[in-house]
C-alpha cells in the first residue's frame, strides 16, 4: 500500500504534535498513519495550526487499531521500525529503506507493551545523554528519525 516512508502514531494524545509530524511528513513526502483511539478530533484547530495551511495536503490515513493497519497494509517485517526510550539499539544503526514504516506510541504511554515484547529485534531509541529528562517530545523524535531515513535513502 505505502511505496514511500511513513510515520505511524499509535493513540496520539496531543494535537500539536500530530500537526507538527504531519507537516514533517508533507515536507519529506512521507505518509502519516494515525491509529485510534485519538485523544482529539482530527479536524481540531490545534492540529491544523501546527500543520499550518499545509494540513489539507498531508496524506493522512486513519485505522481503527494497529491490527487493522497490519491487515489492510500488510507490511513486511523489514519495513517496520518501532521506537521506544527503553530500547537498547540506537536508530543510527537501523536499516531504513524507501518504504520504512516508523512506529511511535502515544506521548504519555509510549508503545503498547505487547508490541514491544513481540518486536524486540525491531525496536530502536534515540540517544539521550542527560538523566534530567524522561523522554524526547514525540514530534521532535519522529522528525529526527524521519530525517535519518532521508539520509539513508538519498545520501548513503
Amino acid at each position: 500500500m505505502f511505496k514511500r516512508p511513513s510515520i505511524v502514531l499509535i493513540a496520539p494524545e496531543i494535537p500539536g504534535n500530530t500537526g507538527t509530524i504531519g507537516r514533517t511528513c508533507l515536507a519529506l513526502d512521507f505518509d502519516l498513519v494515525l491509529i485510534k483511539p485519538l485523544a482529539f478530533d482530527i479536524s481540531e484547530k490545534a492540529v491544523r495550526r501546527a500543520g499550518l495551511d499545509y494540513w489539507k495536503h498531508v496524506r493522512c490515513h486513519l485505522f481503527e487499531s494497529f491490527e487493522d493497519f497490519l491487515v489492510k497494509v500488510a507490511p513486511s517485517l523489514e519495513q517496520l521500525f518501532f521506537f521506544s526510550k527503553s530500547a537498547e539499539k540506537n536508530y543510527y544503526r537501523a536499516p531504513f529503506s524507501t518504504n520504512s514504516i516508523l512506529i511511535f506510541g502515544s506521548e504519555t504511554k509510549g508503545l503498547p507493551a505487547a508490541l514491544i515484547s513481540q518486536n524486540q529485534e525491531r525496536i530502536y531509541s534515540l540517544p539521550m545523554y542527560s538523566d534530567k529528562i524522561r523522554s524526547l517530545n514525540l514530534a521532535n523524535a519522529a522528525t529526527a528519525v524521519a530525517y535519518e531515513v532521508i539520509r539513508h535513502i538519498h545520501f548513503s
